[in-house]
């Protein structure tokens, strides 16, 4: 008997070595006709079979690796020129796909609400701009909108169907946060230990007027530019101080707290004067939502501080990190925001007679690109609502502002009046988050951008799923849509 399982064994084994004997020809021809292409691609096929499978079996799956993605993309392309972008609506399509298979018919009734309500009327709107009367390109509206619209609506959906539970929101907390940690001590090493050779070449050709000022590093870190980081910074720092003020785990309210200050510090030497406004606005909504006369009066006391030496002193004026607050506090002493004042009067002219606005993909980076020489090319937005402005006209506005009206407003009026808890807690930082970098987009384009974007659209469901499931059943922490 144990001879012929010897046998069987050694044909296990022959036959093994015969199929890895092949495959290494097979792989060797492959490299040698290809290259590294050929080697990326036959590493890249099993990869994107098991991360197919995981999708499959695990929907969430793909919003998490989405995360991730949003971390790892943003700066890429001061590396390689390679369209990272479209990985989002790879993993986007294989979730919506899974997301057919796995949800039951009675679970999507979740979306009958008027936060989906509002983001789809803005998608199927955005949808409508491929008929804009004014000239337009269509690739332009293909690449444009995804930023504009459709990443929003599909992400929205598919949270609410399959990332859903309150142990999703933590898994969402403890990706950005790392994401965010390492993308402060990244900046730190930029700054203090400098850059390597691509984000050098970056710096003193594409970023030379707009991250070297006056001889000074504005810091960027892995994200595409220092406005991104910063905005990222200010946002995580904002949420990070609180979840981690009553924070129960001495570990995670140590994580949370030492994480926030690096962001904010990461935010300072981002030079990025809009971010400045993400923390006050951010824990100036946290003061009236904790509802405490004492952190009220405190808050708003340390804050008004922080205001008047930037606005009434001089004090660390020979800082240039310093000078780039101070001059977010004085907007009308700075040179590149009466420029734009001029610039968004020439489009208040030009869109006057365009309710409509001049089509998805006609302004800024898509507009240079597709529709070079014309105004709206030609003018730089500067600011989220200045794009849509320009896209979509007065009447894209005004749908896309009562969306975000209807999401704050209602979450406002939701956790205000909601018992104290740790869950309260995580939904005003969320809550403080998001009114922060509604606020900071007037100044950058942050929200069209990841990681912002997508932690904007998560943070939106989470806010409607905490102040209408999970509260209300305190002895459910989770929704069961399995």
């Amino acid at each position: 008997m144990s001879s012929l399982t010897n046998i069987s064994n050694n044909y296990k084994n022959i036959k093994s070595a015969l199929i890895l004997f092949f495959l290494s020809l097979i792989a060797a021809f492959a490299i040698s006709k290809g290259g590294f292409i050929a080697l990326g691609a036959l590493v890249a096929i099993p990869v994107l079979g098991i991360v197919i499978y995981k999708i499959f079996n695990y929907p969430a799956f793909g919003i998490i690796l989405i995360l991730y993605i949003a971390f790892s993309i943003n700066g890429s392309g001061k590396y390689v020129e390679l369209p990272f972008g479209l990985l989002v609506d790879f993993m986007l399509f294989l979730t919506a796909i899974a997301a057919i298979f796995y949800v039951k018919k009675k679970e999507l009734s979740i979306l009958t609400n008027g936060t989906v309500l509002l983001t789809s009327i803005w998608f199927f709107y955005c949808v409508l701009e491929l008929v804009n009367p004014e000239p337009h390109s269509y690739e332009g509206w293909f690449y444009a909108v995804r930023a504009s619209a459709l990443y929003l609506f599909v992400t929205v959906i598919l949270c609410f169907l399959v990332f859903n539970k309150e142990k999703d929101l933590d898994t969402f907390f403890n990706i950005w946060f790392l994401g965010s940690l390492i993308g402060a001590l990244y900046g730190l090493k930029q700054l203090y230990l400098g850059l390597n050779s691509a984000e050098h070449l970056w710096v003193t050709t594409v970023g030379a007027t707009t991250h070297l000022i006056f001889g000074q590093l504005r810091v960027f870190s892995i994200y595409s530019d220092a406005g991104q980081f910063g905005a990222i910074m200010g946002y995580t720092a904002v949420v990070g101080i609180i979840l981690g003020i009553k924070n129960k785990s001495r570990n995670k309210k140590l994580f949370f707290i030492i994480t926030s200050i690096l962001c904010l510090y990461g935010m300072v030497i981002s030079g990025t004067r809009g971010a400045t406004f993400i923390p006050i606005v951010g824990f100036l909504c946290y003061f009236v939502l904790s509802k405490n006369f004492k952190v009220v009066v405190i808050g708003l006391v340390v804050l008004g501080s922080i205001f008047g030496i930037l606005k009434f002193t001089f004090i660390g004026q020979d800082n240039y990190n310093i000078q780039r607050l101070r001059s977010s506090v004085n907007p009308t002493e700075d040179l590149s925001f009466q420029v734009r004042l001029k610039n968004q009067a020439k489009l208040k002219e030009y869109l006057a007679s365009r309710p409509f606005g001049g089509g998805i993909g006609t302004i800024g980076y898509w507009g240079e690109k597709f529709m070079p020489g014309t105004f709206l090319a030609e003018t730089p937005p500067d600011s989220w609502y200045v794009l849509l402005w320009g896209e979509t006209g007065v009447v894209g506005l005004v749908i896309y502002f009562s969306m975000l009206l209807y999401i704050l407003g209602r979450s406002f009026l939701k956790i205000f009046v909601m018992p104290d808890s740790y869950m309260k807690q995580k939904l005003i930082a969320l809550f403080c988050g998001l009114v922060g970098i509604v606020v900071a987009s007037y100044a950058n384009p942050v929200l069209g951008q990841m990681p912002c974007s997508i932690h904007f659209y998560l943070s939106i469901v989470f806010l409607h799923m905490g102040t209408t499931y999970w509260v209300k059943k305190p002895d459910e922490t989770q929704l069961n849509a399995s």
